[in-house]
């Protein structure tokens, strides 16, 4: 059986309860009969096909193997592209990153705040100190990761990563290489984590 075969059986309405009820324990057939308004033989019927499928076992029980076999076969998302991940990113971090990578794509914004936070110092990777950024910078960059930039931009900002004035977007966080930026920031070069200390820098991007 492939996914599309479990699909069309699964749709149907009785044969979808009767997965439920073999998830649950040994299917009543006379009980989910009652409950359909459907002659017993109708459910001994769909069972039939469950069973058929290797769905559902002899004890009238869902087979989970089979259902970890489909699993298995549906298609799996690319990993996070090597180079996205890069360097310097610890054994724990670089899993985060895997997870919610495909590719160079972001697949979706982590929930749990820690991860959150992995995710968005790496796209402020992006954006390099001693730099400002108009808005639609910001936004065209972020949404090359996700559709929802503006959910992305304002996190960063809320997290210190980027600092916004005056219309205009700067990096003020996460890790970085000194040695790059440092004859951008008024203050001279920072330790590596202290962009929060530099002030707003003069160099300005494509123009």
């Amino acid at each position: 059986m492939d996914p599309r075969e479990f699909l069309r059986l699964a749709l149907d309405p009785l044969r979808l309860t009767l997965l439920g009820r073999a998830a649950e324990g040994t299917v009543d057939v006379a009980e989910v009969a009652a409950a359909h308004g459907v002659p017993e033989r109708s459910v001994r019927a769909a069972l039939g096909k469950l069973r058929g499928a290797g769905l559902v076992g002899d004890d009238l029980r869902l087979d989970v193997a089979t259902l970890r076999r489909l699993a298995a076969a549906l298609p799996q998302a690319a990993p996070a592209d090597p180079e996205l991940v890069g360097e310097g990113w610890s054994e724990e971090e670089a899993e985060v990153l895997g997870r919610f990578f495909s590719g160079n794509r972001l697949t979706s914004i982590p929930a749990v705040h820690g991860k959150r936070l992995v995710v968005l110092e790496r796209l402020a990777q992006e954006f390099e100190p001693g730099l400002r950024y108009e808005e639609a910078e910001v936004n065209f960059t972020l949404q090359m990761f996700h559709a929802d930039y503006a959910a992305l931009r304002r996190y960063l900002v809320d997290e210190g990563f980027l600092t916004r004035a005056d219309g205009v977007y700067w990096r003020t966080g996460g890790r970085y290489d000194p040695s790059l930026a440092g004859d951008e920031s008024p203050n001279g070069p920072a330790a590596p984590g202290d962009l929060a200390a530099a002030e707003a820098p003069e160099a300005t991007q494509g123009s």
